[in-house]
């Protein structure tokens, strides 16, 4: 559960292969493919997010940028690609699905101009004339028609492909205020059939000589949604809603408690940065405009790729920033591929990037069929309650009498059966043994043959270690679900050899958290038959840091277990919080006594003669 979410939609930046394509005339569009053709340049923040390992990336501008890099950062939460459901491709109904809501039908657009009875109405609302009223770019119009407008004081209106109203006027002519009113005015009765996504308000300055630019002061009237969305729902309960961007002007204002405006992409990302030090409980609603308004929209592939490198290096500072209860999404509402000859809004899938409380370990989630995930992933966040473990681990005394009271009575045979498990269970429970170790299939089994009276250890990643750390934090979750107390778990050997000690820190990080949040204690397996005495050292004291409960020597699997001399050293570079657990051909109480001598206070065995 996390107590703040930062949700960034990066507008417009679509990755490419939607499955409905073709009905939208959008075959081949490709936003990602196309930013990633202006240069070789790394996008070192974004990659590890994720957003390299996306199924589907297939483009070959994309595969050219690939083989270029020398370093691909891994990813370090879950990723994947999601498909629009809804029938548009613009901003509104990108924001909708995102939010929960979905549209099955398109919101009207007006590739011929608007009818004649509407531009009656602006002008009755306006009492001004009407220019243009044809689909065009905002910066051409402006140029097109600049001049006139200032002779006569008429309103500029234009369309585009997508779902909008767009009135353009000089704000020494028409000053902001009854602009805004006009928009507003026509918001109103542009509804029903005509109901646009949005009504936009375009001010701009200038002269016909030096020529004319659009200002910051641009103002959108959306269609509400017509059913509740994200915002309404997380408002309703209580939570913070906090709009950054133009996300207040897609829901019409509805189910935010605080808005910041933007000039730009860069204004954006301060505001964003700016958050991560205020204390609040909710949703951080993100949307950067640049990379559709000024670059999507006018085919401009170096001014994309130079914003999204701007957001990149954000990226990098923000991660670190990140705070435990923090989950931090990124994602888009449609494409906009400044590559093909059409300027406007293209149907492709978007990428949905995820790290933070919850999701802090790499997972392929695939493709995801509708952006309303992206909804159902902050209410889980936001609103799920956190139910106390089950599992109770029970008090267990070390008995100097009793060689057993320091054993996890063990049997990991691959032939074991349920009547043997059963069998150790009531042996382990006579004998006053610390726990019992069992595969995982017989977690179950073993709990409820111990009935409260006995801790029941399992094994994870084993014997090998070279699992993930998303199937071995699967793993250890499962195994408490189903009533194990104690996790024994193998190191990735592999990583350690390889020299890549902060990836295994890292895994042992996250399983010590996930272990520890359910109830349960953990074991580390470190196998010390295939390490160096320095390896072995640089274990104990990431073992330490890490916050794992035991070290233990062995899986008992390898060519050799646990010796005198590699518990001496254990207990001698761990810190006072671990202990050692020793294990691997202890099969005798004369061996076992030696290993509680060098510093062992848990041992592995099948059985102590």
């Amino acid at each position: 559960m996390a107590k703040r979410v930062f949700l960034v939609v990066l507008d417009s930046f679509g990755i490419g292969g939607a499955p409905d394509e073709q009905a939208f005339a959008d075959e081949g569009s490709n936003t990602l493919a196309a930013v990633l053709s202006d240069s070789n340049e790394p996008f070192p923040g974004l990659t590890r997010m994720g957003l390299m390992d996306i199924d589907g990336l297939d483009d070959e501008r994309i595969k050219t940028w690939k083989d270029a890099q020398t370093d691909m950062p891994r990813p370090i939460g879950s990723y994947g690609r999601l498909r629009e459901l809804s029938a548009g491709k613009d901003s509104t109904i990108g924001h909708w699905e995102l939010a929960g809501v979905y549209s099955s039908t398109p919101l009207p657009t007006y590739p011929d101009g608007f009818p004649e009875y509407i531009l009656e109405k602006i002008k009755q609302v306006s009492g001004r004339g009407v220019l243009c009223n044809k689909p065009y770019s905002g910066t051409q119009v402006i140029a097109d028609y600049g001049k006139q407008h200032l002779e006569t004081g008429d309103l500029i209106v234009y369309t585009s492909a997508d779902s909008v109203l767009q009135i353009a006027a000089h704000e020494q002519v028409v000053p902001l205020e009854e602009l805004y009113d006009i928009c507003g005015k026509c918001r109103e009765f542009m509804a029903g059939e005509d109901g646009v996504g949005r009504v936009i308000a375009r001010p701009f300055v200038g002269s016909s000589e030096e020529g004319f630019t659009r200002t910051p002061n641009r103002k959108d009237f959306s269609l509400p949604a017509p059913a509740s969305t994200m915002t309404d729902i997380l408002k309703d309960q209580g939570l913070d809603v906090i709009s950054i961007g133009k996300i207040k002007d897609l829901f019409a204002y509805r189910g935010l408690t605080e808005t910041h405006a933007t000039e730009d992409n860069t204004d954006g990302i301060h505001r964003l940065v700016d958050m991560l030090d205020v204390d609040f409980n909710g949703l951080c609603f993100v949307n950067l405009v640049d990379f559709d308004m000024k670059y999507g929209h006018r085919n401009d592939i170096p001014g994309y790729a130079k914003a999204m490198h701007e957001f990149d290096d954000a990226l990098e500072k923000i991660i670190p920033l990140l705070g435990p209860d923090d989950l931090l999404m990124i994602t888009a509402d449609h494409g906009c591929d400044p590559s093909t000859p059409s300027t406007d809004h293209s149907r492709e899938c978007v990428p949905l990037l995820i790290y933070g409380a919850g999701y802090d370990v790499p997972h392929n989630m695939g493709e995801i069929a509708g952006f309303g995930v992206v909804s159902s992933i902050v209410y889980s966040a936001l609103l799920s309650r956190t139910f106390p473990s089950n599992v109770q681990r029970i008090p267990h005394e070390l008995d100097s009498n009793n060689i057993y009271s320091y054993v996890d009575m063990t049997n990991l045979k691959t032939t074991a059966t349920t009547k043997d498990i059963y069998a150790l269970v009531d042996d382990a429970i006579e004998k006053g043994a610390a726990s019992v170790c069992v595969q995982p299939c017989y977690v179950r089994d073993a709990a409820q043959r111990a009935d409260g009276r006995l801790n029941i250890c399992t094994v994870i990643g084993f014997p090998n270690g070279y699992s993930t750390t998303a199937v071995k934090k699967f793993e250890a979750e499962d195994a408490i679900s189903n009533g194990a107390t104690e996790i024994d778990m193998v190191i990735n050997v592999n990583f350690i050899k390889s020299r890549r000690f902060d990836e295994a820190a890292l895994e042992i990080g996250i399983i010590a958290e996930a272990v520890h949040a359910k109830g349960a204690i953990l074991k580390v397996i470190i196998e010390t038959c295939l390490l160096t005495d320095t390896e072995k050292k640089m274990l104990c004291n990431i073992v330490t840091v890490q916050g794992a409960d035991f070290i233990k020597t062995s899986t008992g699997f390898g060519s050799a277990g646990a010796t005198v001399e590699d518990v001496k050293l254990m207990r001698h570079f761990s810190g006072a919080t671990v202990e050692v657990k020793a294990a691997g051909g202890i099969r005798d109480e004369q061996t076992a006594k030696a290993m509680i001598e060098a510093g062992a206070t848990r041992i592995g065995a099948s059985g102590i003669k």
